[in-house]
């Protein structure tokens, strides 16, 4: 019937190593190791703690996504922590929606 022909061995491994031939040539291209991805954390960092606030003052906008990115929490931890420090009172709401929520540092 129809279909595709079987190779024969010869053909399989010229074209298995020219296979890892290109795996080894993008390797090269891309230069160093590839990044060990870590687990994001569950634990949100101290909202009183007077290093964390300075470092969010510093920051020109503050979104859940720029937070846990920059403390390396999980985003929904970084909404968390976001309402809590304006609860203290160390940010401010400027603007948002149902699904993101933008803020700045108090003045």
């Amino acid at each position: 019937m129809g279909g595709k022909k079987k190779l024969s061995l010869k053909q399989m491994d010229r074209m298995q190593t020219k296979k890892d031939e290109e795996e080894e040539k993008r390797k090269k291209e891309k230069g160093g190791l590839a990044k060990e991805k870590k687990p994001a954390s569950i634990i949100c960092p101290d909202p009183k703690s007077e290093k964390i606030v300075n470092e969010i003052k510093k920051m020109n906008v503050l979104t859940p996504y720029a937070v846990a990115s920059r403390f390396n929490i999980r985003i929904s931890t970084a909404k968390n922590f976001l309402e809590q420090l304006e609860e203290i009172g160390a940010i401010q709401l400027v603007s948002g929606s149902h699904s993101i929520k933008i803020y700045k540092a108090a003045s």
